[in-house]
């Protein structure tokens, strides 16, 4: 039995607004059948961090989670990182960028209405032209409330329009599904990856393609676990309670992305719209090329492909372009890196949980 220590600060859905150093630092020892790969360090102590090192004094009083460690990639991350995605409506983000202001205007123009006496007092004539009712039918309604209240739904009903564009793309491409792509992949390393014999499906053109990598959600059941928490209880920081029905995202599963990572999906068949890791880094986009691609790594040094349940690194394959009915979509490929050596960085890259960035 092999055992080894894991250190995970991992990133909320939303980490903006949230200080690193408040989160308390899941450790634990792993125990495991396999070897654990090289020590690899990624962050610092105060912020975001993943660790994975060797056992040492003291630590044997952390708790203990008995896992597999593999090189595989795990069930889950083939169902909702393999295979075809399309790109989510770009109304989501401007929607989304569209609340703060609305609240804004909504939340000024109420004041305002309360403040009307005094202010009709204060300003005189220019004050009664601002607050001047509009009739519609037998009432009378105000003037500063018919102009911000269309404002403040706008985003609304933009999120609506977005939602029902992208269930209409996703239907098309269950009518009318592409095949995936076929290559020969030659040298593989956390530097580059060597691609050979590429040749898209029919109904579809490439554009561009890169390797990314990333640390998965750690597993809801390990965290729990490690931190003493009963899944009936109070959930450990970061997290929400579990969906009890089927899987919707990564996140939605393991209660950490609050049912917001992923817009609106069809109900039937997979998932169309790839969630983002949120710890995540990617090498330059390259031009494709049907006889042979070297596809850069990040510029930062990563591990290779490694998977349990409380840290996961996942390298990719990602393929962007658009189809004949000017459908843009992405295919995506796990792939296995090696590595051998020892990491460390000192920034962790993380980014939101929503897919539209």
């Amino acid at each position: 039995m092999h055992r080894s220590v894991q250190r995970v600060r991992y990133p909320p859905f939303e980490h903006y607004n949230t200080e690193p150093d408040k989160i308390p630092l899941v450790e634990v020892m792993l125990e495991s059948e396999n070897m654990p790969p090289p020590e690899f360090k990624l962050g610092s102590e105060n912020s975001w961090m993943v660790e994975w090192k060797k056992e040492e004094d003291g630590s044997e009083q952390l708790p203990i989670i008995r896992t597999e460690v593999t090189k595989d990639v795990l069930p889950f991350l083939m169902r909702t990182r393999n295979g075809w995605y399309i790109e989510p409506d770009p109304i989501h983000s401007l929607a989304r960028r569209m609340i703060f202001p609305s609240v804004v205007i909504l939340s000024v123009s109420l004041i305002l209405h309360a403040l009307e006496p005094a202010l009709i007092d204060l300003l005189g004539g220019f004050a009664e032209i601002i607050y001047s009712p509009i009739r519609i039918g037998p009432l009378d309604y105000p003037l500063l409330i018919l102009v911000s209240f269309p404002i403040f739904i706008l985003p609304i009903v933009a999120r609506i329009v977005a939602n029902l564009r992208d269930i209409n793309r996703q239907e098309e491409y269950i009518s009318r599904p592409l095949g995936s792509p076929q290559m020969a992949i030659g040298k593989m390393s956390p530097d580059c990856i060597e691609i050979l014999e590429f040749m898209t499906p029919n109904g579809f053109t490439a554009e561009r393609c890169r390797i990314q990598v990333g640390v998965a959600v750690p597993e809801r059941r390990a965290i729990l676990e490690a931190t003493n928490r009963k899944e009936s209880g109070q959930p450990a920081p970061g997290m929400s309670t579990a969906l009890p029905e089927r899987r919707v995202s990564t996140a939605d599963e393991h209660g950490t992305g609050v049912g917001e990572s992923l817009p609106m999906t069809v109900s039937r068949g997979r998932i169309l719209l790839l969630e983002p890791m949120r710890v995540q880094d990617s090498g330059p986009w390259s031009s494709v090329d049907s006889d042979r691609m070297v596809l850069k790594g990040p510029d930062n040094t990563w591990p290779g492909s490694i998977y349990s349940a409380m840290i996961a690194v996942h390298w990719e394959l990602v393929i962007e372009g658009v189809t004949d009915s000017g459908m843009r979509m992405k295919w995506v490929r796990p792939i296995i890196v090696e590595n051998s050596e020892s990491v460390y960085l000192d920034d962790l890259p993380v980014r939101s949980g929503r897919i539209e960035g």
